[in-house]
């Protein structure tokens, strides 16, 4: 017996920690720092961030494209006495063995007309920079979601922990009673041993309740991306009745925002422009491509007898052309694309209207558990002030040996039980009236 307190104590001691030197976190608190540094909404912000570079790039291939090239040759003849250069139709000799010979160019090439292929491509860059905004802004809301879910089983378990607290103080009166009963024989030896064995459960469920807690706690702080040994305690708030009972918003309501303001149905609309685009883009497959093309460039060699700058004066060249392609035959690639992009766009129609089914379903089941628990929450307060004035007559007939162990054993677990019912509805109430808002564009809060 005396083992199983220890091992108790030190698991109190273990899960509870240093309360005085815990950081207390608000629900805000805890996504403003998720917002911050969650690793992976960091992730989808570096996506956006690349989305807008090819956004640039793609206007940037509006301009002409401009290059300097150069090419520098050297030449040997070891057994050569003589070497004969032809440049600009004069011939010169030369005993060097040696030669060296350059060029130089500037050449600038722009696609004149492509059937606004390269415009539609900037459009489509924009679409995708805009749906990776979407996703982060999807993802910011489900990690906020996430956040809410796992603060209001923490306040919870909280509660469900004091409440066990409660139970074993009251196990440990019944059982020191029970001793003092047994001391002076009104009491049998077994019935003893049974409550102290009751003491040993409750205590065991003490400690699930705090291990509960613990775990709820891990998990937060792994999605605030705090990894460090510090204890982590959550703000309780105070809920009155009245705020547990508050109006829910109808759930028609709820959706008609949602529809304007969820990322989720803004992603698959803009999807749905974007395959239009992919349509238009494919297309331009059957329409010439017109492009401009210039040159200036010049050349020196060493076999001339003029210097380096007269001969690339006199060796200076421009250039200026048109290309004008027309498609003719492509082995079907520009149908297929199109036809592709077609069916891109179907799937994409499907897609959006599975979102709007999902969003829909999400919505009507917050409502319905937010109006059950809200009818279910006045029904187990009442059972609660029942089961509390029940289990006190019980224990005071069981003092007075007018109820045996299982009597009494029956109604600390209809209490125990009550009380539960009662965290359980409360919370639920909360956390779905909490969601319901968030989807009809309000800020998470309880």
């Amino acid at each position: 017996m005396k083992g199983k307190q220890f091992i108790t104590a030190f698991s109190v001691a273990l899960l509870t920690g240093n309360m005085a030197s815990a950081k207390t976190w608000t629900l805000q608190e805890c996504i403003d720092y998720a917002l911050a540094n969650n690793i992976s909404l960091r992730q989808a912000q570096i996506k956006t961030q690349q989305s807008h570079e090819d956004v640039l790039q793609s206007r940037s291939a509006l301009f002409p494209s401009v290059s300097f090239s150069t090419n520098q040759n050297m030449n040997y003849r070891p057994f050569s006495e003589s070497t004969i250069d032809l440049t600009n139709g004069s011939m010169t000799t030369s005993s060097k063995k040696w030669t060296y010979n350059g060029s130089y160019g500037i050449n600038a090439n722009w696609t004149v007309w492509n059937g606004n292929k390269n415009r539609m491509t900037i459009k489509q860059n924009r679409l995708t920079e805009q749906t990776n905004e979407l996703s982060e802004e999807q993802q910011a809301n489900t990690i906020q979601e996430k956040i809410a879910q796992l603060y209001v089983q923490i306040l919870y378990e909280t509660e469900a922990v004091h409440v066990n607290e409660e139970i074993v103080k009251a196990s440990q009166l019944q059982a020191d009673r029970a001793k003092a009963m047994v001391e002076v024989g009104s009491l049998a030896r077994v019935d003893q041993v049974q409550l102290e064995a009751q003491v040993d459960k409750d205590k065991y469920s003490l400690v699930n309740a705090q291990s509960q807690l613990a775990n709820y706690k891990l998990q937060l702080k792994q999605l605030l991306e705090l990894h460090d040994d510090e204890d982590f305690e959550v703000a309780i708030p105070s809920v009155t009745d009245s705020e547990v009972l508050s109006l829910i918003p109808e759930k028609s309501a709820v959706y008609a925002s949602a529809l304007q303001t969820r990322p989720e149905i803004k992603q698959g609309q803009l999807s749905i422009e974007a395959a239009d685009l992919s349509i238009r883009s494919a297309r331009t497959g059957y329409m010439p491509t017109l492009s401009l093309r210039a040159s200036i460039g010049s050349s020196n060699s060493s076999g001339q007898q003029t210097g380096f700058g007269t001969q690339i004066k006199t060796n200076l060249s421009n250039a200026l052309g048109l290309t004008l392609s027309v498609p003719i035959f492509d082995n079907l690639s520009t149908r297929t694309a199109i036809r592709k992009a077609k069916f891109t766009k179907q799937t994409n129609e499907l897609a959006l209207q599975d979102k709007q089914k999902t969003l829909y379903s999400s919505i009507e089941k917050y409502w319905l558990d937010a109006t059950t628990s809200q009818q279910q929450y006045v029904y187990a307060k009442k059972n609660k002030e029942s089961m509390q004035e029940s289990y006190r007559l019980v224990s005071e007939q069981f003092n007075c040996g007018l109820k045996n162990i299982v009597e009494l054993t029956t109604g600390k677990n209809n209490l125990l039980q009550a009380e539960q019912q009662v965290l359980q509805t409360k919370y639920t109430a909360l956390l779905n009236q909490a969601l319901l808002k968030f989807y009809a564009g309000e800020n998470l809060s309880f």
